[in-house]
């Protein structure tokens, strides 16, 4: 029984133990947490086409209204490959593809650059009962073709995730062994929406060290978009937090709303700004930005650095 469980288990740990009270209950919600995310999940199916997608958002295990937004686009895109990718996972109980890996069925690889937290997701459950890859890698544009090669990933994908708090623009520039058709982006609205522009490339860059604020960090929605069409794909939206931008590779996009970067734009209203101590300060991104004004950052249509 102990071998058929630990081949059942591939690369887990170990094979699970029993549940403590604790965890019992945490299951027990999480059962509940899937049950009202699925009944969400088949009201998204009979949704007419949206002006916003905001409008399709719930959460389930998102830090946001991401997995209801995820929902409605794989219930309007014919999405063949169902596998997706995600960086910047943590301990992947709060992701954008949890609900999608659970209730969907979908295939998977999930990155974090803490080996605890990638231990922690192969002595998850999840890690047997679903087809998940958990790497624990710091993700550069260097290594990150080579490091999607080696888990088997390749080809065309339904989604790919980038969030690493820093390179994301520099990242998927650099991607080119997937062709995933929807693309999700976390985008920085302190940036603005007037200028393309990202934090200069840096392959050990940290959000924290780059600026005690922890806010000098990703690019802005316009640098995102335009590299977006050069890849050959639409924007078709953010969600509601003003952090996630939406893209859909052109051939697929259909009948789906697509957006100008000035349509779709939404400012942030979290409140993340950290003093020099690591305390959340709470000030609001329009006077937050004010702390990161004159840092460099690059242009991506110039191709030049200018000052924030």
């Amino acid at each position: 029984m102990i071998s058929l469980l630990k081949s059942l288990l591939g690369k887990t740990l170990s094979v699970p133990q029993p549940c403590s009270a604790g965890c019992t209950l945490r299951k027990e919600l999480e059962d509940q947490r899937l049950l009202l995310g699925k009944l969400l999940a088949e009201r998204t199916k009979g949704k007419a086409l949206l002006e916003r997608l905001g409008d399709a958002e719930f959460k389930v295990f998102s830090q946001w209204g991401d997995d209801g937004i995820i929902q409605y686009l794989i219930n309007n895109l014919d999405i063949r490959v169902k596998k997706f990718i995600e960086f910047g996972v943590s301990d992947y109980r709060e992701a954008n593809t949890r609900f999608l890996l659970q209730n969907d069925n979908w295939s998977g690889l999930v990155m974090d650059c803490s080996e605890d937290n990638v231990n922690y997701i192969k002595n998850d459950d999840i890690y047997w009962k679903y087809d998940l890859t958990a790497q624990s890698c710091f993700i550069t544009a260097e290594n990150i073709n080579g490091k999607l090669s080696q888990a088997g990933f390749s080809d065309e994908i339904g989604l790919l995730h980038i969030d690493v708090d820093g390179n994301d623009y520099w990242i998927w520039k650099a991607i080119d062994v997937v062709d995933p058709l929807i693309v999700i982006m976390e985008y920085n609205s302190l940036f603005g929406i007037e200028r393309p522009i990202t934090v200069p490339y840096d392959p050990g860059f940290d959000r924290f060290a780059s600026h005690h604020s922890g806010i000098f960090a990703g690019a802005s929605l316009l640098a995102l978009c335009n590299l977006a069409q050069s890849k050959g794909y639409a924007f078709v939206g953010s969600n509601s937090a003003g952090n996630n931008a939406y893209f859909v590779r052109e051939d697929k996009v259909g009948a789906i709303r697509t957006l100008s970067p000035q349509q779709g734009y939404v400012a942030s209203k979290f409140r993340e700004h950290r003093d020099e101590q690591g305390n959340l300060t709470f000030i609001p991104g329009h006077d937050a930005v004010e702390s990161i004004r004159g840092m460099q950052v690059f242009n991506t249509t110039t191709q030049t650095i200018e000052e924030l």
